[in-house]
Protein backbone atom coordinates (compact mmCIF):
# COMPACT_ATOMS: atom_id res chain seq x y z
CA UNK A 1 0.00 0.00 0.00
CA UNK A 2 1.49 3.43 -0.74
CA UNK A 3 2.09 6.35 1.73
CA UNK A 4 -0.64 7.92 -0.19
CA UNK A 5 -3.60 5.73 -0.36
CA UNK A 6 -3.47 4.91 3.63
CA UNK A 7 -6.94 5.40 5.02
CA UNK A 8 -7.56 6.83 8.89
CA UNK A 9 -8.97 3.31 9.46
CA UNK A 10 -5.68 1.95 8.39
CA UNK A 11 -3.60 4.02 9.70
CA UNK A 12 -5.63 3.32 12.94
CA UNK A 13 -5.21 -0.41 12.03
CA UNK A 14 -1.79 0.32 12.49
CA UNK A 15 -1.13 1.95 15.36
CA UNK A 16 -2.96 -0.09 17.04
CA UNK A 17 -0.47 -3.34 15.84
CA UNK A 18 2.22 -1.24 18.52
CA UNK A 19 0.15 -2.39 21.56
CA UNK A 20 1.15 -4.22 24.35
CA UNK A 21 4.90 -4.66 22.62
CA UNK A 22 7.54 -4.74 24.76
CA UNK A 23 10.31 -1.31 24.30
CA UNK A 24 12.40 -2.49 21.65
CA UNK A 25 9.49 -4.13 19.37
CA UNK A 26 7.81 -0.40 20.48
CA UNK A 27 10.82 1.67 18.52
CA UNK A 28 10.90 -0.81 16.06
CA UNK A 29 7.20 -0.21 15.49
CA UNK A 30 8.56 3.63 15.23
CA UNK A 31 11.37 3.16 13.13
CA UNK A 32 8.67 1.58 10.15
CA UNK A 33 6.51 4.68 10.60
CA UNK A 34 8.97 7.05 10.98
CA UNK A 35 8.69 7.96 7.30
CA UNK A 36 5.06 9.01 7.05
CA UNK A 37 4.80 9.93 10.84
CA UNK A 38 4.32 13.80 10.28
CA UNK A 39 1.09 13.14 7.73
CA UNK A 40 -0.16 10.65 9.41
CA UNK A 41 -0.65 12.57 13.11
CA UNK A 42 -2.37 15.20 10.99
CA UNK A 43 -4.84 12.82 9.72
CA UNK A 44 -5.42 12.22 13.12
CA UNK A 45 -5.01 15.95 14.61
CA UNK A 46 -2.15 15.19 16.65
CA UNK A 47 -1.89 18.26 18.96
CA UNK A 48 0.82 17.85 21.66
CA UNK A 49 3.18 19.21 19.82
CA UNK A 50 1.17 22.99 19.48
CA UNK A 51 -0.19 23.00 22.73
CA UNK A 52 2.97 22.40 24.34
CA UNK A 53 4.88 24.89 22.42
CA UNK A 54 2.24 27.12 22.61
CA UNK A 55 1.82 27.19 26.07
CA UNK A 56 5.95 27.48 27.03
CA UNK A 57 6.08 29.95 24.46
CA UNK A 58 3.34 31.83 26.39
CA UNK A 59 5.06 31.89 29.23
CA UNK A 60 8.42 32.51 28.56
CA UNK A 61 9.74 35.72 28.71
CA UNK A 62 13.63 34.72 28.00
CA UNK A 63 16.14 35.73 25.06
CA UNK A 64 14.81 32.62 22.40
CA UNK A 65 17.65 32.89 20.54
CA UNK A 66 20.19 32.00 23.05
CA UNK A 67 17.97 29.41 24.97
CA UNK A 68 19.16 25.74 24.80
CA UNK A 69 16.64 23.82 24.32
CA UNK A 70 16.45 19.88 25.00
CA UNK A 71 13.74 18.07 22.71
CA UNK A 72 13.12 14.51 24.64
CA UNK A 73 10.97 11.94 22.70
CA UNK A 74 11.72 14.50 19.53
CA UNK A 75 10.22 11.78 16.96
CA UNK A 76 10.82 13.62 13.52
CA UNK A 77 11.72 17.23 14.90
CA UNK A 78 7.84 18.53 15.03
CA UNK A 79 8.84 20.10 18.15
CA UNK A 80 12.02 22.05 16.95
CA UNK A 81 9.94 22.98 13.62
CA UNK A 82 7.34 24.70 15.84
CA UNK A 83 9.63 26.48 18.07
CA UNK A 84 11.79 27.60 15.27
CA UNK A 85 9.23 29.72 14.26
CA UNK A 86 8.64 31.13 17.45
CA UNK A 87 12.60 32.46 17.29
CA UNK A 88 14.26 29.67 19.41
CA UNK A 89 17.46 28.47 18.02
CA UNK A 90 19.78 25.56 19.60
CA UNK A 91 18.22 22.32 19.98
CA UNK A 92 19.63 18.58 21.23
CA UNK A 93 17.06 15.98 20.41
CA UNK A 94 17.28 12.48 22.15
CA UNK A 95 14.15 9.71 20.96
CA UNK A 96 14.44 5.99 20.96
CA UNK A 97 13.99 5.15 17.49
CA UNK A 98 16.79 5.60 15.44
CA UNK A 99 14.28 6.01 12.40
CA UNK A 100 13.06 8.88 14.24
CA UNK A 101 16.45 10.95 14.67
CA UNK A 102 16.86 9.88 10.88
CA UNK A 103 13.94 11.87 10.16
CA UNK A 104 14.77 14.80 12.78
CA UNK A 105 18.14 15.34 11.13
CA UNK A 106 16.48 15.98 7.80
CA UNK A 107 15.45 19.12 9.32
CA UNK A 108 18.69 20.83 10.10
CA UNK A 109 17.67 22.27 13.12
CA UNK A 110 19.64 20.01 15.37
CA UNK A 111 23.18 20.51 16.55
CA UNK A 112 23.17 16.89 18.19
CA UNK A 113 20.39 13.93 18.35
CA UNK A 114 20.93 11.18 20.47
CA UNK A 115 19.58 7.81 20.45
CA UNK A 116 18.22 6.79 23.59
CA UNK A 117 15.18 4.35 25.26
CA UNK A 118 13.89 6.12 28.30
CA UNK A 119 13.44 4.38 31.23
CA UNK A 120 16.08 1.82 30.20
CA UNK A 121 18.66 4.24 29.74
CA UNK A 122 19.53 7.38 31.45
CA UNK A 123 18.75 10.35 29.79
CA UNK A 124 22.17 11.72 27.69
CA UNK A 125 21.76 14.86 29.16
CA UNK A 126 24.24 16.89 31.55
CA UNK A 127 22.92 18.01 34.54
CA UNK A 128 21.86 21.32 35.01
CA UNK A 129 22.27 22.37 30.95
CA UNK A 130 19.27 23.43 29.31
CA UNK A 131 16.97 26.62 29.42
CA UNK A 132 14.21 24.35 28.51
CA UNK A 133 13.25 20.58 28.50
CA UNK A 134 10.18 19.93 26.54
CA UNK A 135 8.60 16.62 25.82
CA UNK A 136 4.99 16.17 24.31
CA UNK A 137 3.70 12.61 24.57
CA UNK A 138 5.50 9.58 25.59
CA UNK A 139 4.67 10.27 29.12
CA UNK A 140 1.89 6.80 29.23
CA UNK A 141 1.97 3.50 29.92
CA UNK A 142 4.12 1.85 28.06
CA UNK A 143 6.47 4.37 27.13
CA UNK A 144 8.23 6.32 28.96
CA UNK A 145 8.18 5.38 33.11
CA UNK A 146 7.03 8.40 35.54
CA UNK A 147 10.66 8.39 36.76
CA UNK A 148 12.32 9.90 33.92
CA UNK A 149 10.12 13.09 34.85
CA UNK A 150 13.48 13.22 37.85
CA UNK A 151 15.88 13.13 34.18
CA UNK A 152 13.91 16.00 32.72
CA UNK A 153 13.98 18.20 35.78
CA UNK A 154 17.83 17.52 36.23
CA UNK A 155 18.60 18.07 32.83
CA UNK A 156 17.39 21.46 32.92
CA UNK A 157 19.28 24.69 34.30
CA UNK A 158 18.52 26.25 37.92
CA UNK A 159 15.68 28.22 37.27
CA UNK A 160 14.94 26.50 33.66
CA UNK A 161 11.56 25.45 32.29
CA UNK A 162 10.26 21.78 32.03
CA UNK A 163 6.88 21.30 29.52
CA UNK A 164 5.64 18.11 29.23
CA UNK A 165 2.75 17.20 27.28
CA UNK A 166 0.64 13.84 27.48
CA UNK A 167 -3.49 12.89 26.71
CA UNK A 168 -5.34 11.25 28.47
CA UNK A 169 -5.58 7.75 26.74
CA UNK A 170 -8.39 4.81 27.89
CA UNK A 171 -7.54 1.94 29.53
CA UNK A 172 -7.17 1.21 33.74
CA UNK A 173 -2.89 1.41 32.88
CA UNK A 174 -3.50 4.95 31.13
CA UNK A 175 -5.69 6.21 34.40
CA UNK A 176 -2.97 4.57 36.94
CA UNK A 177 -0.21 6.38 34.95
CA UNK A 178 -1.48 9.82 35.05
CA UNK A 179 -2.08 9.16 38.86
CA UNK A 180 1.68 8.05 39.58
CA UNK A 181 2.52 10.95 37.60
CA UNK A 182 0.82 13.62 39.31
CA UNK A 183 2.01 12.71 42.81
CA UNK A 184 5.70 12.40 41.27
CA UNK A 185 5.27 15.68 40.42
CA UNK A 186 3.79 17.12 43.53
CA UNK A 187 6.44 15.28 45.37
CA UNK A 188 8.99 16.64 43.49
CA UNK A 189 7.39 20.77 44.07
CA UNK A 190 7.59 19.10 48.24
CA UNK A 191 11.05 18.22 47.80
CA UNK A 192 11.90 21.68 46.37
CA UNK A 193 12.91 21.01 43.14
CA UNK A 194 10.70 22.97 40.73
CA UNK A 195 7.64 25.17 41.19
CA UNK A 196 4.85 25.13 38.88
CA UNK A 197 4.48 27.91 36.07
CA UNK A 198 1.62 27.03 34.62
CA UNK A 199 -1.22 24.17 33.71
CA UNK A 200 -3.33 23.56 30.58
CA UNK A 201 -5.98 21.26 30.60
CA UNK A 202 -8.12 20.71 27.25
CA UNK A 203 -10.55 18.93 25.46
CA UNK A 204 -9.18 18.29 22.20
CA UNK A 205 -5.63 16.37 23.04
CA UNK A 206 -6.08 14.55 20.06
CA UNK A 207 -8.54 12.49 18.03
CA UNK A 208 -9.55 9.31 19.82
CA UNK A 209 -7.31 6.91 17.86
CA UNK A 210 -9.63 3.78 18.62
CA UNK A 211 -12.62 5.10 16.63
CA UNK A 212 -13.53 3.83 13.21
CA UNK A 213 -13.79 6.89 10.55
CA UNK A 214 -17.27 5.89 10.78
CA UNK A 215 -17.80 6.06 14.24
CA UNK A 216 -16.14 9.66 13.89
CA UNK A 217 -18.61 10.96 11.27
CA UNK A 218 -21.23 9.94 13.55
CA UNK A 219 -19.74 11.96 16.77
CA UNK A 220 -20.15 15.20 17.30
CA UNK A 221 -16.76 17.13 17.12
CA UNK A 222 -16.17 17.08 21.25
CA UNK A 223 -17.10 13.72 21.35
CA UNK A 224 -14.51 12.66 19.01
CA UNK A 225 -11.74 13.84 21.19
CA UNK A 226 -9.42 12.63 24.45
CA UNK A 227 -8.62 15.04 26.56
CA UNK A 228 -5.13 16.45 27.65
CA UNK A 229 -2.84 17.78 29.70
CA UNK A 230 0.22 20.67 29.48
CA UNK A 231 2.37 20.78 33.27
CA UNK A 232 4.74 23.56 32.94
CA UNK A 233 7.75 23.68 35.79
CA UNK A 234 10.53 25.71 36.49
CA UNK A 235 13.29 24.16 38.40
CA UNK A 236 14.68 25.82 41.61
CA UNK A 237 17.64 28.10 41.57
CA UNK A 238 18.82 26.07 44.27
CA UNK A 239 18.75 22.91 42.43
CA UNK A 240 22.08 21.69 41.10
Amino acid sequence: MSDSSRTLDDLRTFIKSSAGVDSQQRMKFYDSWAETYEQDVQMINVRAPNLGVDFLNGNFSGNREEVQVLDVACGTGLVAKLMVELGFKHFVGVDGSQGMLDQAAKTGLYKELKLALLGTEPLPAQTGTFDVVIITGALDSGFAPVSVVRELCNAAKPGGFVCMSRGDHSGTAASEYKKDLERELQLMEEEGLWSPAGLNQTDRYMEDPHLSSERVKELPAEERYISGTVYLYKKSIHSN
